[in-house]
């Protein structure tokens, strides 16, 4: 038996994936794993390849080039197999209309070895959702709860959910999160999540990458993320030439000063700076996940 089969191993492991549609490149000698437990945030803008990669990670989509591994097999050729120990939440709802959440449980557990319908049953009414009205009838919200209860209703040791929160007003995207974390909680499920919902992400994930021009330009816990890039402020700064030792990836000049974006941001830097500019009022701030995100992509040449 294979580490990987053991549990030792990712449970996903993206290795040199390379998409093209036409003359397009959609994903460029992408590379990333994801740990046993790990909840990974998959982010980047409209078209920057990220549901493609996800069709890549779930066997959906054979590469032009490179490699998937789930669960330490090949998801291309072993996907039947290897697909049951997956839950999966799509963008958009989609279940037969005319088909009750109850009568969707009861489906979706004979498909699965460990499949649990009254479990799912159990989550729904936890979360208020209707299980005897047709698919078709419910809120977009409720639609959405019902995908979540199944994709889950096997335990799935990998859970992939994409864009989950589009559409759903602030309620429904509270209720979801918080079903989500309570499940995270209690068995420690590995998650792949795409979302543009980056203040609401920002609790559940402990890894990060983001796609730009094809490339995954970050690929790090969300902790070392937000350690690294830093607001600084300095009013006795007149130029971004200054900077150094930064690596500025925005910089504003305003009527007190300098406000920068930087990338690169350490303690033993910040000394230095501030030895090389007694002069200086230096101010540090800390970002937030979109902040980040904003500063990254907001000119599309930027790059880490």
């Amino acid at each position: 038996m294979t580490a990987e089969a053991q549990g030792d191993g990712p449970v996903l492991s993206v290795e040199g994936v390379h998409v093209r549609y036409g003359r397009r490149t959609a994903l460029d000698d992408v590379s990333f794993s994801l740990p046993r437990g790990t909840v990974y945030a998959l982010l980047g803008r409209n078209g920057a390849g990220k549901s493609s990669l996800v069709r890549c990670a779930l066997g959906q989509q054979k590469p032009r080039s490179g490699r998937v591994r789930l669960f330490g097999g090949d998801v291309w050729r072993r996907r039947s197999d290897l697909m049951k120990r997956v839950g999966v939440l799509p963008e958009e709802p989609d279940a037969p209309p005319t088909m009750t959440a109850s009568a969707l449980a009861s489906f979706s557990a004979s498909l699965y070895p460990r499949g649990d319908a009254a479990g799912v049953r159990a989550r729904l009414e936890r979360t208020r959702v209707p299980v005897d009205v047709p698919f078709g009838r419910l809120s977009k919200g409720q639609k959405g709860a019902v995908m979540l209860a199944l994709a889950l209703g096997h335990a799935p040791d990998l859970l992939v959910l994409d864009d989950p929160t589009l559409g759903l007003d602030v309620v429904a995207r509270r209720l979801l999160y918080d079903e989500l974390i309570g499940d995270l909680a209690d068995r420690g499920t590995t998650v792949l999540l795409t979302t543009h919902d980056l203040a609401g992400v920002e609790a559940l994930a402990d890894r990060v990458g983001i796609l730009n021009g094809a490339k995954l330009v970050v690929d790090e816990p969300l902790d070392e993320l937000k350690g690294r890039f830093r607001r600084i402020r300095s009013a006795g700064l007149s130029s971004p030439a200054g900077l150094d030792p930064f690596s500025a990836i925005a910089v504003n000049r305003r009527e007190w000063g300098i406000e920068a974006v930087v990338s690169n941001f350490d303690e033993e830097r910040l000394e230095r700076f501030r030895a090389a500019h007694p002069e200086a009022d230096v101010e540090v701030g800390s970002l937030s996940l979109e902040e980040i995100f904003v500063a990254l992509l907001g000119d599309e040449e930027a790059k880490v």
